[in-house]
Formats: C-alpha cells, structure tokens, sequence
C-alpha cells in the first residue's frame, strides 16, 4: 500500500537540505531503546547521528542512520529500535 510506505534518501545535498530548511527544524534525540509509536500525522526527518531500525505493524524491518532522508507516513504504527544514540532533525506536516 503505498500510502504506507516509509520513504528514504540516502546523503541527499546540503541544496536539498537548504531548501527544506532542515537547519531551522526542532531537534529530537534519544538514548538507545524501543518503543512503540504510531504517526498521527506525516513526519519528515534528517538523521544527524545514530542507528535505528523501524519495524512497521506486519511488515519488514528497515534500518536508517546518519545521512538519511525519511518520511514516515500518517496512520502507521511502528516499532523503534535505537542501537545507536538518534539525533534528527524533524517536521510534521
């Protein structure tokens, strides 16, 4: 279902970065752990440092870190497994 789908870029450019105005979104960090969470709304994120694998409801593990570009879509419930220390920029739309 493509509405569920968790979307990534690996190192997109500073440009890309500059106009999404990364640098003036709130930061998050989190120690390594994992929970449970569910997106009320869609979330835009850029990993500064850490390693993480979201597990989506009856889906596939996918795994992301430093550099990486991602979208996570409104509606779906997850696991988090921080193995890494996270601090991401993010935006909620």
């Amino acid at each position: 279902m493509p509405d569920d789908t968790i979307l990534c870029e690996h190192k997109p450019s500073p440009a890309k970065l500059d106009v999404l105005g990364v640098e003036d979104w709130p930061i998050w960090k989190k120690e390594p752990s994992v929970f449970p969470w569910t997106y009320a709304k869609s979330e835009t994120c850029y990993i500064v440092r850490g390693r993480f694998t979201v597990t989506p409801d009856g889906e596939e593990p996918q795994r992301f870190g430093r550099g990486d570009l991602i979208t996570f879509p409104a509606g779906m419930s997850c696991t988090w497994e921080i193995t890494e220390a996270v601090e991401k920029h993010y935006v909620f739309k």
